[in-house]
């Protein structure tokens, strides 16, 4: 069975061909997203994982042979760092309780998640890529595993600096901004697949950040006192995204929508053909 197999309607997809760099066959997988813990589909291709990104004007459809998809949107799948989807797993396996640091695991165990089987199928590149998060402990030929909170703040520290430097080459906005700007943006970013109550805040008080700003509460608030308006026209386009064309991220201003000084409405070229013809 190829993974795409039991789709019911037809989608626009941009990802890896599993037969260039792999043994021909990926897999969609559910699995918990890290920061809500819905039920969240990923790709496993070319042993990598990989996560769904959409984009979707506000008309659009797509023409695929002689049949046409309804929805025009288009989704590309992108890698996701597998560590970020497994820490709240890895994070509940160890039954920490106060000061204690929790116990250690075997990898069968904490991947047998009821509903979830996904996990069981990634169980060897999670084996290799929690062992930066995790203490390791071997027994005869047995590993057992148990989140490590220094190394997990040492491991998104590392992935703050990585994006740091990234970022002002994406866009030339970073390179003008400050370097506390960035840093805020940096986390920001993370904190999309993080927890806020255990690992963002944990990163925002060693990087001395306020968690408020860091997740755009800060912003909502002032965008509130400031123009009421504007947040609930910003906040009501994020709650009807199947309507809108674009998503606005809470706190932010949404962009203004650029109009094509000479293009022609479709309706009005058919309408003239119609009074040519009469």
């Amino acid at each position: 069975m190829t993974w795409w197999e039991g789709v019911q309607e037809s989608r626009v997809l941009v990802a890896p061909d599993p037969g260039t760099d792999g043994n021909g066959s990926g897999r969609m997988l559910l699995l918990r997203h890290p920061k809500s813990g819905k039920a969240t589909q990923y790709l496993f291709v070319n042993g990598m994982l990989q996560e769904f990104q959409w984009f979707k004007n506000l008309y659009g459809s797509w023409f695929l042979g002689d049949y046409t998809s309804e929805d025009g949107r288009l989704y590309l799948s992108t890698p996701v760092d597998p560590v970020f989807i497994m820490l709240p797993i890895f994070e509940e396996a160890r039954m920490k309780k106060g000061d204690d640091l929790g116990k250690f695991r075997q990898l069968d165990e904490m991947l047998f998640i009821d509903g979830y089987p996904g996990y069981q199928q990634i169980m060897s590149l999670v084996e290799n890529c929690m062992q930066v998060v995790c203490e390791v402990k071997e027994v005869g030929s047995l590993k057992f595993f148990r989140l490590d909170d220094t190394k997990v703040l040492r491991w998104l520290c590392y992935k703050v600096c990585q994006l740091k430097q990234t970022l002002p080459k994406l866009d030339k906005n970073y390179a003008v901004q400050s370097e506390k700007d960035t840093l805020v943006d940096a986390v920001s970013i993370l904190g999309e697949y993080l927890n806020e109550e255990n690992w963002l805040q944990l990163l925002c008080n060693h990087l001395k950040l306020n968690i408020l700003e860091v997740t755009g509460k800060l912003q909502q608030a002032n965008a509130e006192e400031s123009n009421p308006g504007l947040y609930n026209d910003v906040f009501q386009e994020e709650q009807s995204d199947d309507k809108k064309a674009t998503i606005v991220k809470k706190g932010r201003q949404a962009k203004k929508i650029k109009l094509e000084t000479e293009s022609h409405n479709i309706r009005d070229m058919f309408s003239r053909a119609s009074r040519k013809k009469n």
